[in-house]
Order: structure tokens, then C-alpha cells, then sequence
């Protein structure tokens, strides 16, 4: 017989390299599915680790492997920390992201580091992770997961829409959940600030105080994957390619750069937002803190845009990997083949007992 509560840590570790989100959830389940957040937090990585992080995309898979090796040590000692510090007791398992190394769904590839069965020995718990593989395998995108979350935990918006690394989004269509990413956010956003030895642009300050580029952003507005239809997803890959190349090659001031990609993100985001009229959209995630951003969008749609609580904006990834863990758990679908291009709807991830 299936339980009706669940007490999971939910672990996220996103493009943007803001650091490992941990959030300690119960979750309930009468009529519908219902949650508690108890305690969250996001511990930062370390220079030496951001470093390896941001090179992932350039490593041999044999160099991959030995980096995964290293990664699923350290996110078991932060699990670990994370258990001790808050005193962790009632806990039904630990339900990890990893986080993404290469992800090239297009060749049935997508790998991410951190998803290695010595987690659950580490850490001395029942571990669900690795939730993207099997949907690549199923012919999907492996993304995006979190749209299953959107249905079951935030079913009231008409969009969800996460401003992280990439900007995505999930909403029902014709009784479907469809999801996908829409354009790079805070990926492109905190490359160019580190440029200026910042982390971010705090509250957008330095991108307002640039000149859109007009050249630039058509160029940007015009590139291949915005003419695409959904299923589709973006990556780190993509964004070496095709946004860095294109973006240095005009020669601009740091914050001529940040206000062009600013007016590009907004005009692909509410492009997708007014395809539905007088409708509200959930925004979490940490483009939320960039107020520039978030007027950008507002000024280019007349729909709702709500902003919730803060353990909501920073850890509703986490919150929802510790779901899709629950429904792996209970061999019920966490991922929709509407949303990935999946041959049929399933239950991915892998279970690992200690």
C-alpha cells in the first residue's frame, strides 16, 4: 500500500552555478499533492570547483568520469552536512539533479555528473537521481523535468516560468503539459558581469544603464532554435556556439552587452507568455532579483506576472526533483512525453540503497 507522506531532501544544482540548492519537504497527498518546506539552503561552490564546472564542456569522456567520481564525493559530504546541521531524522530519501555535463539529447546523449550509486553509501540514505537518462534513451530531450511539478504543486498559474540559467517554461495546452526552454538568462547574463569581477548584476543596475544594440539584437532574435517548435532544449553547448561568438564579435561595453541581451530575453519570453491573454504567470528562479529584467518583461505584456515567496523563487527546482523522487518512489510518471518528446510517459530516475 502506497503512503500518503513523504519527507525527502531535494538537491539541485543548476547552470547558472549559483551553488547546490538543498531543501528539506514534506510532501502529502489526500485529493491532491501538498507540500511543506522545512528547511532550505543553497551552498556556494567554491572557486576551485566553479573552475572545473565551467570547463565541463571541453572534457574527454574518460576525464568526464573521474571529474563525476569527484562531484558525487563532494554533493555527498554537502548532503551529509546538510542532514547533521538541521538535525535531519524522518527522512525517506535524498532526491538529487546532479548536475548537467553534457547534455545532446539530438544524439541520445545527456550526462550528468554527481548520479553515482557511492551517493547513497556516502550519505547512508536511500538516494532517487540520474532522472534525465532515461528519457534521452526514450527518444526526449530529458528536459525540461520540472513541468510535472508545475501540474501537480502549482496547477493554479496559467504559466510557470523559471528564470535560471535558461528561461523555461510549462503550461497546459489542449489538456497536454507543455514545456521548454525558451532563451538563455542568467548563463549569459553572469558571464559577461564577470567581466567587471562581479558575480551578478545586482537588480539589473548595470544592465539599465546600457544602449540596446539594434544590429545585435536581431542578429540574436534571429538565431535558428527561436524558430523551432517545442520539444526543445538548450544547453551550455549552445551557448558557446551560437550567443558568446555572435555577442563578442560587436565589441561592446559590459553594459551595453547586458542591456541588449536583457531586451532579447524579455521580448523571447513575453513572445511566449501572450500567446495567452489575460492569464497569470508564476516567475521563480534568480533572474526574479533582477528587477530590470522582470520590468522588461512586465512592460511587454498585460498578462499577471506573480513573484512568490522566497523559498519558492530560489528552491522550487530542488522542491520539485524531491517530487519527481516521490512519484520514482511510488512508480508513478514524472516525466510527460508531451513535454520531452518522449516515445510514451514514465518513471526515470534510479534508486540506490545504502
Amino acid at each position: 500500500m502506497l503512503k500518503n507522506s513523504y519527507n525527502v531532501i531535494g538537491v539541485m544544482s543548476g547552470t547558472s552555478l549559483d551553488g547546490i540548492d538543498l531543501a528539506y519537504i514534506t510532501f502529502t497527498h489526500n485529493k491532491k499533492w501538498e507540500f511543506t518546506i522545512h528547511k532550505a539552503e543553497t551552498v556556494k561552490y567554491s572557486q576551485q570547483w566553479l573552475k572545473k564546472l565551467k570547463s565541463l564542456v571541453a572534457l574527454s569522456i574518460s576525464e568526464l568520469k573521474v571529474l563525476d567520481d569527484d562531484y558525487t564525493t563532494h554533493l555527498s559530504e554537502i548532503i551529509k552536512k546538510f542532514i547533521a546541521k538541521h538535525n535531519i531524522t524522518t527522512l525517506d530519501a535524498v532526491c538529487s539533479h546532479g548536475h548537467t555535463a553534457l547534455h545532446r539529447p539530438e544524439n541520445r546523449l545527456t550526462y550528468q555528473i554527481g548520479n553515482l550509486p557511492k551517493i547513497a553509501l556516502i550519505t547512508k540514505q536511500k538516494v532517487v537521481c540520474d532522472f534525465r537518462v532515461e528519457d534521452v534513451e526514450l527518444g526526449g530531450q530529458g528536459a525540461p523535468l520540472v513541468p510535472i511539478g508545475d501540474r501537480l504543486l502549482f496547477s493554479e498559474y496559467d504559466f510557470c516560468l523559471n528564470l535560471g540559467g535558461f528561461a523555461n517554461i510549462s503550461s497546459e495546452i489542449d489538456n497536454e503539459r507543455i514545456a521548454y526552454d525558451i532563451c538563455p538568462v542568467n548563463i549569459v547574463l553572469n558571464h559577461y558581469v564577470n567581466k567587471l569581477d562581479l558575480d551578478y548584476d545586482d537588480k539589473g543596475k548595470i544592465g539599465s544603464s546600457g544602449e540596446i544594440n539594434i544590429e545585435l539584437l536581431n542578429d540574436l532574435n534571429s538565431l535558428e532554435f527561436y524558430k523551432k517548435e517545442h520539444p526543445k532544449s538548450l544547453g551550455l553547448e549552445w551557448v558557446k556556439t551560437e550567443i558568446f561568438p555572435l555577442v563578442n564579435s560587436y565589441n561592446l561595453q559590459v553594459n551595453d552587452i547586458l542591456r541588449t541581451l536583457i531586451e532579447h530575453t524579455s521580448i523571447q519570453i513575453t513572445k511566449e507568455i501572450n500567446k495567452k491573454s489575460n492569464v497569470t504567470v508564476l516567475i521563480t528562479g534568480g533572474g526574479v532579483y533582477n528587477d530590470f529584467l522582470i520590468k522588461s518583461i512586465k512592460d511587454k505584456t498585460k498578462n499577471e506576472i506573480v513573484i512568490p515567496n522566497q523559498l519558492i523563487i530560489e528552491f522550487k527546482e530542488a522542491l520539485i526533483f524531491g517530487f519527481l523522487g516521490v512519484l520514482k518512489l511510488r512508480d508513478e510518471v514524472n516525466c510527460l512525453s508531451s513535454v520531452t518528446g518522449a516515445f510514451k510517459n514514465h518513471s526515470s530516475g534510479k534508486i540506490y540503497i545504502h
